[in-house]
């Protein structure tokens, strides 16, 4: 195509130019009121003047005509295949590439939408947007979408200068079932109810036979469900008891109907970290000592601690004449501590405490039921273990670890784990520790500080996890029934709180022993548990035992299939493994005797929390576009072309706007006259207008 526009290229201003214009107009005029002959000849050569002034030119572009461009996005979410959409969209995308292809001087533009990452669900928006980014609005003539509707970011769908229409898959009877989670909290107190919050809801047309009860099932950390009838719409309040520490995965699950779209959203994933509310102990000191305030104080020092602390100051045997009356301002209650509310502790400490008639016989065999029954001591052994005075020699003797051989080692040491430390969590990895085996130079402090005096113990049967002087045992840990017992044979720990020799770790063996004795997880000798990768699939499983090898660990998938992986020792102990999941889901892990349960992925998919396909959400971008809603279960419409300005939809069809759009490919620039000739012109219309005004003045005179 050609177009021809005139340019123009003054030597003057426009104002000049202009002003020139009025006066020729003035002269014109006053030229026909005084009936001049040869007016007319005279005024053209002074436009003619003009226009040499103002310099005209032609300008003449080659055009070629654009094609129309049709946007083309199809739906390939988890929520766009549900049910039969997968087919309802295929044969669609067929249908509308082949009609678009049959279009005159029209081009089509294909965009598939996948699954949002990290569970931003369906970004058609972002899509529609990118795409229309990458053409020239002024080419393009229309969109289609092949959908269910269900856009997580309709805001970011831009304002198209064509129609945008929507073909929606799915079916009017659909309906579905899902499980909503309110509130759910993230800590919870052990052994104290937490709340949560849920609901389960119908959506779409939902069958007269199905009914407006459901099965809720409720299982923690995979162990045996409990089911209940809950009523469908209803906000529920569920109580949980959390029995351990660390995360509790809670899964919930509501039982699917056949004819229900998908049950991917009727199962929820809740973990709940569970943490104590205050560690109640009990420290019961024999005699004052240096220690005994690093107890104390270490104790006091930790705000989640309530501590109670029953201390003999005055030995009984003391004879100072003191009246007994006046030892004391208030009687201890030692039968409430010892008898009635023993079992209110977590933990009790006995700091270098001898039998000296003290405390009744009947106490001690109270602790030990008490230790038996699921409660925790720790004894710290002075001098006294080693007497008759020993806590051997009372009822406890029947829950300790060890039995002292009445000897006290006063000879400086360096304590050492054992090669059973090495892979006990308790022991293994502090900061600092020795090797098992190795002569150390004189005066060589690289490691721990020494300690100064040990109990001698014998006929360990617990694990003994720290040697000391000789070889002999220094830790020892043990489980009694129920409970847990820690046998620490020296009164030294002070002397690394003091930093003597270089200190040690302390607070970090101090704490790992009584997180050990209340049967924190991440202390278990044998426990399989899980690392998950921020923001990814990817997991890391953990084998920790005390044997030298690990057997391979099953994963069971949410759908049923298995997968065994092996595990490689990094650490004494410690066996590990990274696995990627292939999709959400709660994964069990099993080996032996152990099993775990770990939640990938979000806790509710975000693509199957609306799953009823509906035009509502992208409504406002297919109005202000002048398109149209059209639903596939009806048939796949034709499309055709409409002007613009037209109704672009009707029974059976869809339209787009062809937009007409060009590109030029020459310009050529040529003057209309160059400036002589512009010259001549004007010369020659002014001597026509005298040779007429001469002709009138000598016809006037004949």
């Amino acid at each position: 195509m050609n177009g021809v526009s005139i340019l123009w290229a003054p030597l003057v201003p426009w104002p000049l130019i202009w002003l020139a214009v009025a006066l020729v107009a003035a002269l014109m005029v006053l030229a026909i009121w005084r009936r001049l002959r040869g007016w007319a000849l005279r005024v053209l050569a002074l436009f003619a003047l003009v226009a040499a002034l103002a310099q005209p030119s032609l300008q003449t572009e080659d055009t070629t005509s654009l094609a129309d461009i049709v946007l083309l996005l199809d739906d390939r979410t988890a929520s766009a295949e549900l049910s039969d959409r997968t087919q309802q969209t295929d044969l669609a995308l067929s249908s509308m590439s082949a009609q678009i292809a049959r279009l005159p001087n029209t081009e089509l533009r294909r965009v598939t939408v996948p699954d949002g990452a990290d569970n931003d669900g369906s970004l058609l928006g972002a899509a529609l947007a990118e795409a229309l980014a990458a053409e020239p609005r002024a080419r393009v003539a229309g969109a289609v979408m092949i959908t269910d509707g269900q856009a997580h970011d309709a805001a970011l769908a831009p304002q198209l200068p064509a129609p945008l229409h929507l073909l929606l898959t799915g079916h009017p009877d659909d309906w579905d079932r899902r499980l909503v989670i309110e509130t759910a909290p993230t800590f919870g107190i052990i052994g104290e109810p937490v709340t949560i919050q849920l609901r389960v809801e119908d959506q779409g047309v939902v069958p007269d036979a199905v009914s407006e009860n459901a099965q809720l099932t409720l299982a923690i950390d995979g162990g045996p469900p409990e089911r209940y009838n809950v009523r469908v719409g209803e906000e529920l309040e569920l109580p949980l008891t959390l029995e351990h520490g660390g995360q509790n995965v809670v899964q919930f699950s509501v039982t699917p109907d056949d004819a229900e779209l998908t049950d991917r959203n009727n199962d929820a994933v809740v973990q709940i970290n569970g943490v104590r509310d205050r560690l109640r102990v009990l420290l019961v000191s024999g005699e004052p000592h240096a220690g005994e305030r690093t107890w104390r104080n270490l104790l006091k020092s930790d705000a989640a601690v309530d501590l109670v602390h029953f201390t003999i100051l005055r030995p009984p045997e003391k004879q100072d004449g003191v009246p007994v009356s006046e030892l004391s301002l208030i009687a201890f209650p030692t039968r409430e501590l010892f008898i009635d509310k023993i079992d209110e502790f977590d933990l009790i400490i006995f700091d270098r405490y001898g039998a000296r008639g003290i405390l009744p016989a009947s106490y001690f065999a109270n602790i030990g039921q008490y230790v038996r029954d699921g409660g925790a001591v720790l004894v710290s052994a002075g001098p006294e273990f080693a007497t008759v005075e020993s806590l051997w020699q009372t009822a406890l003797g029947d829950i300790l670890p060890a039995r002292p051989t009445g000897r006290v080692i006063s000879d400086s040491f360096l304590p050492r784990p054992t090669e059973v430390g090495l892979r006990h969590p308790v022991t293994a990895g502090l900061t600092g520790a020795p090797p098992v085996s190795e002569d150390l130079e004189d005066g060589q402090s690289v490691y721990w500080g020494k300690w100064l005096r040990q109990i001698e113990l014998t006929n360990p049967t617990g694990e003994v996890v720290l040697q000391g002087a000789q070889g002999a045992p220094l830790l020892v840990l043990d489980r009694v029934g129920t409970g847990r017992v820690a046998l620490l044979a020296s009164d030294q720990a002070w002397l690394w709180d003091r930093g003597y020799d270089g200190g040690g770790p302390q607070l970090e063996l101090l704490r790992r022993i009584a997180h050990w004795e209340m049967k924190e997880p991440e202390l278990e000798e044998e426990a399989l548990f899980s690392e998950v990768e921020p923001g990814s699939m990817t997991i890391t499983i953990v084998r920790r035992t005390m044997e030298d090898t690990a057997e391979p660990v099953t994963i069971i998938a949410p759908d049923g299939s298995e997968e065994i992986v092996t595990l490689e020792e990094t650490a004494p102990g410690r066996f590990t493994t990274r696995w990627t999941a292939p999709e959400a889901g709660l994964y069990r892990l099993r080996q032996a005797d152990q099993e775990r349960v770990v939640a990938l992925g979000p806790a509710s998919p975000r693509e199957y929390e609306e799953t009823i396909a509906s035009g509502t959400v992208l409504a406002a971008a297919v109005q202000g576009s002048n398109g149209a809603v059209t639903a596939l279960d009806g048939g796949i419409p034709q499309i055709r072309q409409v002007r613009e300005g037209r109704p672009t939809t009707g029974r059976g069809w869809i339209g787009v706007t062809p937009r007409g759009a060009t590109a030029t490919t020459d310009i050529r620039v040529s003057a209309i006259l160059p400036p002589w000739a512009w010259l001549v012109l004007a010369a020659g219309l002014t001597i026509g207008a005298w040779i007429i005004e001469g002709r009138g003045r000598r016809r006037k005179t004949a």
